[in-house]
């Protein structure tokens, strides 16, 4: 093995070794959902499985046919509050705070509709 082979695998193994010694309380909690949703948009056409929802509005429990902007603005709402969540567990993991980052986690994994 020459010399600078040696040095790449040798940072690589400091880079990881660094990685796992910051992670926080529920980074591989973190990793796992978003492997199993880029796994599931991945498989699913657009607009299906692995797109976060919002619960179900007045109007269309009173039978309300809901018009292009209803749905966009449903389906901006849901994707950033599917975001927010999943960042604020990543700040939360950051912090070291588990009980947040799995409170926030727990309301990413509803949002996508995936428990």
């Amino acid at each position: 093995m020459d010399r600078s082979h040696s040095v790449v695998l040798m940072a690589a193994a400091l880079v990881c070794g660094a990685t796992a010694a910051y992670a926080g309380p529920c980074t591989e909690r973190i990793s796992q959902f978003e492997q199993q949703l880029k796994r599931i948009q991945a498989a699913a056409p657009p607009g299906g499985a692995g797109e976060p929802s919002a619960p179900q509005s007045v109007g269309a429990q009173l039978h309300h046919q809901p018009t292009p902007g209803t749905v966009q603005r449903a389906e901006t709402e849901a994707n950033t509050d599917a975001a927010a969540a999943l960042e604020r567990a990543r700040n939360a993991d950051a912090a070291g705070d588990a009980s947040a980052c799995t409170k926030a986690l727990n309301e990413a994994k509803d949002l996508y509709g995936l428990q």
